[in-house]
């Protein structure tokens, strides 16, 4: 066995890396470039074939040098420019998820505003007098069936026209709804609330396609388009896209601190009952008008600033020769990957009877908490306490979702069985909890659930649904997984119409631990794993060859429980693979040869554009050499 020296410092490569066909400068580079140091270990062992130790070890390592690279990375950029690390966190996490931002504003402003409605249009909102009930309720269900409509449709767009033209359409759409429930009235009070309810309808279209088209554009942006998958990827593709979804919790926070600011300046700085009718709607519709404006912005940011958010799904199409929707690949999705299905669609329906029921009935809750009180603003405050600790539960799970030894599988299992334990120990001690000697210990609980929820299944449901499918289908995997889980949502909308507060905890935590059940038994845990080795696997199953792939895609760790029973990773073997992989790379440069004089094409682009990463000179020295190197093999034949 020869010491090869990679530009990463020395390392000596074990089995896979023995190759009698090539010389040792060849073996470095090929070392070097498929077995990044991030994930595999100085004798190119992957990471999660050592042993529990060393895997330890490993991990803490290369998190501890990443967060230092990163660290010195912000610094270099904080003396260079104070506020380019703020601007960096506006381009890259803000901006990706102004959408769901919009969405968070505008959607769990339906239990923020009802109270207000509630006490200063009594006749309609409270005894329905004047207003037909069925309409009033309708408010709560029929946005949720719109998202639904739009997480179908714009999902399938998405896949089939591509990201970008998706992401616009979605943000015309919200604009012109924003537009809607801004201005809805009526000649009657009951006219008004129709005119709500299918201004909210439309809106919520645009919100539905908001789900698959952040989640794909923003993990796809992470991934890259190039040969070679990058560092951004590998250790950071799961915090990017959450990151993008936490933005759904701050549009929660604004909408409630801008309708407390808008109440107390249209009532006289008061937030006490009585309410005018006239300080009622102003703060109603001002609270629309507000987010228009940032919608209107969007729809000029995703036109003319987001050229190349369809370039990785217009590259997997290519390869593949579909120009229009790939129904090929919906079909084998279906085969190979149905039970993946089961399991995202299955736990966001979990999921969203705990998450819509909690937000669209958070004034009912809040009465409990708050017996005594009368004014709507007191009940605001609680509300932003409890959306306050959600946002803590979205950081915690961006800053844990990539961490190889929790990850998305465990942190969704955690939160679905902390959620049942804190909604079913109400449950059935219910009267107990809600006297006034022991209230602060159920709002404990309360806020704790809304913690654990974000902090869990809400937050990981949103980047698996599209990351454990390949690239032609993400979308619309992800719409359906969404679409599904909305359904959820629509079943606690309805039914919370008819049962009491309590019959509530006593019918909410089995979806609790339904979730994790599903999540434990189908779903397989994508922590670590490169997503463009993922797509490799895909290239042989679409090919008819899925026998002869022997890679990380099918390493036990990334395989479901269900999975690993049906022998899906019995052909894992990283010494075949890493052979496999040197063979397709030499193929793919000796059709580039002979192309490259008809066609405009770079054999490895470069897909790292990370302001934060310093890897970026590194890989385009090892492509640089892997192309001298065929070239040399070439020129030997």
């Amino acid at each position: 066995m020869e010491s090869l020296r990679n530009p990463g410092g020395p390392r000596t490569p074990n089995t896979p890396d023995i190759r009698h066909d090539m010389s040792p400068n060849e073996a470095t580079v090929f070392h070097a470039l498929l077995h990044p140091e991030d994930i595999y270990d100085e004798n190119g062992r992957y990471w999660a074939d050592l042993p529990l130790g060393q895997r330890l070890k490993f991990v803490a390592k290369v998190d501890a040098q990443e967060s230092k690279e990163e660290t010195q990375s912000i610094l270099s950029m904080f003396k260079q420019d104070p506020l380019s690390p703020f601007r960096f966190y506006l381009k890259n996490m803000v901006l990706p998820g102004a959408g769901l931002l919009l969405e968070g504003y505008v959607l769990f402003s339906i239990g923020n505003v009802r109270p207000l409605l509630q006490d200063t249009f009594p006749r309609c909102w409270k005894t329905f007098e004047i207003c037909n009930e069925t309409w009033t309720q309708a408010i709560d269900y029929l946005e949720i069936v719109g998202i639904i409509v739009g997480q179908i449709l714009v999902g399938i767009v998405g896949d089939w026209m591509g990201r970008r033209w998706g992401l616009i359409q979605d943000a015309v759409i919200m604009f012109i709804g924003l537009l809607m429930l801004t201005s809805a009235w009526g000649v009657t009070q009951n006219g008004w609330v129709i005119c709500y309810v299918w201004s909210l309808f439309f809106y919520g279209v645009g919100v539905g396609g908001e789900y698959p088209m952040t989640a794909t554009s923003g993990m796809e942006n992470a991934v890259g388009s190039g040969k070679i998958s990058t560092k951004e990827d590998r250790l950071h593709r799961g915090r990017k896209v959450t990151s993008a979804f936490l933005m759904q919790g701050w549009g929660q926070f604004w909408n409630q601190v801008i309708l407390i600011l808008l109440l107390l300046i249209f009532h006289h700085g008061s937030g006490n009952p009585p309410y005018s009718k006239v300080a009622a709607q102003w703060t109603y519709r001002v609270s629309f008008a507000i987010p228009a404006t940032g919608t209107l912005w969007l729809v000029y940011y995703r036109y003319y600033k987001m050229p190349s958010a369809s370039k990785q799904l217009m590259i997997s199409k290519k390869k593949s020769n579909i120009t229009g929707y790939d129904t090929q690949s919906l079909k084998l999705t279906v085969t190979y990957f149905g039970p993946r299905l089961l399991a995202t669609a299955g736990a966001w329906f979990a999921n969203d009877v705990f998450f819509y029921g909690n937000k669209l009935f958070q004034n009912q809750f809040i009465a409990v908490i708050t017996p005594d009180n009368k004014s709507v603003m007191v009940g605001w405050l609680y509300n932003l306490i409890n959306v306050g600790v959600s946002l803590i539960g979205y950081y915690m799970a961006s800053f844990f979702i990539d961490n190889k030894l929790y990850g998305r599988k465990w942190m969704m299992i955690v939160g679905f069985m902390a959620d049942f334990i804190l909604f079913v120990v109400p449950a059935f001690a219910y009267e107990f909890f809600t006297s006034p000697a022991h209230i602060h210990a159920f709002q404990a609980m309360y806020f704790l659930s809304s913690f654990f929820n974000q902090f869990g299944p809400n937050s990981v449901t949103f980047l698996v649904a599209a990351e454990v499918f390949p690239t032609p289908i993400r979308a619309t995997a992800h719409g359906f997984s969404a679409a599904v889980g909305k359904l959820g949502a629509l079943l606690a909308a309805v039914l919370y119409n008819y049962i009491t507060t309590q019959q509530k905890f006593h019918i909410v935590p089995w979806f609790g631990l339904g979730g994790a059940l599903l999540t434990w038994l189908f779903l397989p845990d994508t922590t670590g794993l490169d997503l463009k080795e993922q797509e490799r696997r895909w290239s042989y199953i679409r090919a008819g060859r899925e026998q002869e792939y022997h890679g990380i895609a099918i390493h036990p760790k990334h395989l479901s429980v269900w999975e690993r029973l049906r022998g899906v990773g019995k052909n894992y073997d990283a010494k075949l693979d890493y052979g496999s992989k040197i063979a397709e790379m030499r193929e793919e440069w000796v059709k580039y040869q002979e192309s490259r004089h008809t066609e405009k094409e770079k054999p490895f682009e470069d897909d790292d554009d990370s302001e934060y990463s310093d890897h970026r000179a590194k890989n385009r020295r090892l492509k640089a050499t892997v192309i001298a190197i065929a070239t040399r093999r070439r020129s030997r034949r």
